[in-house]
């Protein structure tokens, strides 16, 4: 064999030796991140809103969703959540649709170590160590804003009688939003809801449910919905009992969807109380870092709103959802 070719059989085992070094050394393709979420359902626009943020904004950052929609049943979601724990995936974001019932199952994800995040609505525990934040609203708050816009917008009569309408019964949603709103009214004796039914943040039942109610109730000033879907049904219902929702009776609610501005400027709801949907951005940056065990709030709020019948025209353009 030639002095030439036994150098040109060395340089190339030598090149075949650094090439493995540096295959072995290099390190592997780090997969996505992959985030479990368990959507409590599809019952209204803002959850549909919510939804899509959330599944836009994984792709957006190059995150593997894998969602999970339990229509409404919380023992859909304990299963949901444990599927996702055994398939091991880096990151469990849960939007409750109860406040209760959900340690022992968020006790396994902890063991498995899997941090959870809480979307939307809290739970109620005595172990906080099992979620590393909750992402959403204060849903006190927002019923506070309600009733303070109602007692702002002044009234002669000696006494005011309001139809509440309640979403999910144990909901966080419905639960705070009920309480804010009595905590303002409260401070004055005129305002009285005399009646307080829950239609499940459904428009269907909202229309259902506020038809019922006028059957026995003759007279009634203002409806106060949890939700705008519910507010919306009302507003049919009303129409159909003769009544002029927005002039013969204030229509208060929560969310601020598309809808509920549509319904606005045809002056026939009153106001609406924000609660953005609009989280998918947010969520995806708490992923990354509960993920990296990096330090996060253990609340994290959204930025919200109230509007008002007579700003609605001029900003429906701008709404998202």
């Amino acid at each position: 064999m030639s002095t030439v070719m036994k150098s040109i059989q060395h340089l190339t085992r030598a090149l075949a030796c650094a090439t493995l070094g540096f295959l072995l050394q290099a390190p592997a393709h780090a997969r996505d991140l992959v985030l479990g979420f368990s959507q409590l359902g599809s019952e209204s626009q803002w959850r549909i809103a919510n939804t899509k943020s959330i599944q836009e904004s994984a792709k957006a950052a190059g995150v593997q969703l894998r969602f999970e929609n339990a229509e409404g049943n919380p023992a859909a979601q304990v299963t949901a959540i444990r599927a996702f724990i055994s398939q091991k995936v880096d990151v469990i974001a849960l939007a409750p649709g109860v406040t209760t019932g959900w340690d022992d199952v968020l006790k396994e994800a902890r063991e498995a170590g899997i941090p959870v995040i809480i979307t939307d609505r809290g739970i109620d525990t005595h172990d906080d160590g099992l979620y590393a934040t909750v992402l959403g609203s204060d849903f006190a708050e927002e019923g506070r804003r309600a009733a303070r816009w109602l007692v702002r917008s002044g009234t002669a009569k000696a006494q005011v009688r309001i139809v509440e309408l309640q979403g999910t019964s144990g909901s966080a949603p419905a639960i705070e939003r009920k309480a804010g709103f009595e905590e303002v009214l409260r401070t004055d004796p005129r305002y009285k809801v005399v009646r307080s039914e829950v239609a499940n943040f459904s428009k269907d039942k909202g229309r259902e449910v506020m038809a019922a109610i006028l059957q026995s109730e003759k007279q009634v000033d203002v409806v106060y919905a949890h939700n705008d879907d519910m507010a919306l049904g009302a507003i049919e219902a009303l129409e159909a009992a003769g009544r002029k929702p927005g002039k013969d009776v204030l229509l208060i609610s929560v969310d601020a969807t598309r809808g509920a501005f549509e319904a606005m400027v045809q002056n026939k709801l009153n106001v609406t109380v924000e609660c953005n949907p609009l989280i998918g951005p947010q969520l995806m940056d708490l992923v990354k870092l509960v993920k990296a065990g990096k330090p996060v709030p253990k609340r994290v709020q959204s930025r919200e709103g109230v509007f008002a019948m007579d700003k609605a025209a001029s900003l429906i353009g701008s709404r998202k959802y």
